[in-house]
C-alpha cells in the first residue's frame, strides 16, 4: 500500500544558483570571424572546446559543442565521485559545486552520420536526440529485415554488463507498434512513463487502450488500474497469436512541466514499488523507462534508481559516476543542473531513510 506523501519542503534551495549557471552556458555569443582564426591559429587545431550542456526551461533537445570521441569516452569511463550517506547529505546542498560538476561531463552525443539508417529520421521524436550505436535497441521483425530501428538504447546496471533497462522516447504515431515490438523481443515486464500526453505541445501519444486494442501484431488489454500517489499502475495483457504476456505500467504523470518534483517522495515510493515487483516477477527482461526524449526525466529516474541500490548495498552512491555510465550508453542522459541536483537531493533523503549500521563492537 502505497502511503500519502507527507508534507515535503522543497528540495531546490530559495535561491539557487543552478539556473543562472546554467543560463550562463547557454546565452548566445556574437559570431567570431577574424579572432576565430588568429585564435586557431595560436591552438594549432580547430577542435572545440568543451561547453556545459544544461537547459533549464523547455528546450529538451540540447545542442552542444562536441569534443573528440576518445577524450569524451575516456572521461566518461573514467570520472568517479563516491560519497557516504553522510558526505551525501552536505553535497547535496552545494549547488555551486554540484553545477560545476555537472558542466565538466560531456554529452556524448551521437552524430547523424552515425546512424544511416533509411527512414530513420520519421522514428524520431527529436531530430538530435539519437540512440548511441553501440547500445541501441535493434528490433527483429520476421519478415521485416531493413525496419530495425527504434530509438532505443540498453542501460547496464552500474558497474556491470547486464541490461538492466531500456531508454527510450515517448512513442509517436508512427513508431507505436514498434515500442510493442521491442516490448515483447526484449520481454519486458515493466514499462514506466514519466511525462503527460501534452505538456503545452505532445510529449507522447497514447499507446495502450482504454480496455482493449489492435498496435501491429499484439493485442493489448487493460486487467486493472490502481491510482497511488503521484503514479497511476496499469496492469496489461499482451497477446501475440496465443502466447500471453504480463505488462505492468506505471504512469508518473506528477512530474511538473519543465522542472522538478518538489518533493522526492513518490518518486522514491515509485523506485521501490518497481524493484519490489521486478523481483517479484518470473520475466528479467531489463524495465523499459521514457518520457518524451528518453533523456532527461528517465535519466533522474534510472540515476536515482541506480544511487537507491548502491546505498542498500554498500551505504555510499556515486551519483558523479553513474551518470557517467548513463552517457555512454544514452548520451545526453540527464538534461539539466537541475536534474542533477534534485538526483543528489532525492538520494540523499533516501539515505537518511535507511537502517543505521551499528558499529561493529570490536572495531
Amino acid at each position: 500500500m502505497v502511503q500519502h506523501c507527507p508534507a515535503c519542503l522543497p528540495l531546490r534551495p530559495t535561491d539557487s544558483p543552478l539556473s543562472s549557471v546554467a543560463m550562463a552556458h547557454t546565452t548566445p555569443q556574437p559570431p567570431a570571424t577574424r579572432k576565430q582564426g588568429r585564435l586557431q591559429e595560436r591552438r594549432g587545431s580547430n577542435v572545440s572546446l568543451m561547453l556545459d550542456v544544461s537547459s533549464l526551461g523547455n528546450v529538451e533537445p540540447i545542442c552542444s559543442i562536441s569534443t573528440p570521441r576518445e577524450i569524451t569516452l575516456h572521461f566518461l569511463r573514467n570520472s568517479s565521485h563516491l560519497l557516504s550517506g553522510e558526505r551525501l547529505q552536505d553535497a547535496a546542498q552545494d549547488t555551486q559545486a554540484l553545477a560545476a560538476e555537472f558542466s565538466k561531463i560531456p554529452p556524448n552525443f551521437v552524430d547523424q552520420a552515425e546512424l544511416d539508417i533509411p527512414g530513420r529520421a520519421l522514428k524520431d521524436r527529436y531530430k538530435t536526440i539519437l540512440p548511441n550505436p553501440q547500445t541501441r535497441v535493434c528490433l527483429q521483425k520476421k519478415g521485416h529485415d531493413g525496419d530495425s530501428y527504434i530509438n532505443a538504447n540498453y542501460i547496464r546496471e552500474y558497474k556491470g554488463t547486464d541490461k538492466r533497462f531500456i531508454a527510450t522516447q515517448g512513442p509517436m504515431v508512427n513508431t507505436v507498434s514498434d515500442f510493442w515490438e521491442m516490448v515483447w523481443q526484449e520481454d519486458s515486464p515493466i514499462i514506466i512513463m514519466i511525462t503527460k500526453l501534452q505538456e503545452k505541445k505532445e510529449k507522447c501519444v497514447l499507446y495502450w487502450p482504454e480496455e482493449e486494442g489492435q498496435y501491429g501484431r499484439f493485442r493489448v488489454s487493460v486487467d486493472r488500474v490502481t491510482d497511488c500517489e503521484g503514479y497511476t499502475i496499469r496492469e496489461l495483457t499482451v497477446k501475440l497469436e496465443e502466447e500471453l504476456r504480463c505488462v505492468k505500467h506505471y504512469w508518473y504523470s506528477s512530474w511538473p512541466d519543465h522542472q522538478t518534483p518538489a518533493c522526492a517522495t513518490p518518486l522514491l515510493q515509485l523506485i521501490q514499488e518497481v524493484e519490489e515487483s521486478r523481483r517479484g516477477l518470473q520475466s528479467q527482461g531489463p524495465v523499459i523507462v521514457h518520457c518524451s526524449a528518453g533523456i532527461g526525466r528517465t535519466g533522474c529516474f534510472i540515476a536515482t534508481s541506480m544511487g537507491c541500490q548502491q546505498l542498500e548495498s554498500s551505504g555510499e552512491v556515486d551519483v558523479l559516476g553513474i551518470v557517467c555510465q548513463l552517457r555512454i550508453d544514452r548520451g545526453g542522459m540527464i538534461q539539466t543542473c537541475e536534474q542533477y541536483q534534485f538526483i543528489y537531493l532525492a538520494l540523499a533523503q533516501y539515505s537518511r531513510q535507511l537502517p543505521q549500521t551499528p558499529p561493529d563492537p570490536e572495531q
